[in-house]
């Protein structure tokens, strides 16, 4: 939540700092992401989503989407519904997700491993995951 605040904060003060400076308001960014990753490589390839709701989150995410990172993500399971994540029974916390560097392995694999329960970590944090769409919530 104080994230949140803080991300509609900084966008408040963007839009006034552009009315004070004469520059032409523009819509304020979203704060609010669904990305959609990619898990995975040749014919194994699997998708998820995850909702961003850290500003810190949404820009490693759009760096993945850029090629500019191989950070990815790593957060804690959910199995009460998909939220955002159609097609499984499980979404990752977006208030405990965040793109890292390195993991342990324990918590490694594709989404249909989460799905299964063959990844029996309370984690999932899929190494060769990469974004290729990110889409603003309203």
């Amino acid at each position: 939540m104080r994230a949140r605040m803080t991300a509609i904060l900084s966008a408040l003060a963007l839009t006034v700092a552009m009315a004070v400076s004469g520059t032409p308001a523009v819509a304020a960014p979203a704060t609010e992401y669904v990305a959609k990753l990619r898990v995975g490589e040749g014919s194994n390839v699997e998708y998820f989503r995850i909702h961003l709701v850290e500003a810190a989150d949404i820009t490693a995410a759009f760096a993945s989407l850029n090629n500019t990172s191989n950070q990815f993500p790593n957060g804690l399971i959910v199995r009460t519904g998909p939220e955002y994540n159609v097609g499984y029974s499980w979404h990752l916390d977006p208030n405990d997700v965040e793109f890292v560097d390195f993991t342990i392995e324990v918590c490694d694999g594709l989404p249909s491993d989460v799905e299964s329960g063959a990844l029996t970590s309370d984690r999932y944090c899929p190494w060769s995951a990469r974004v290729v769409k990110m889409t603003p919530l309203p």
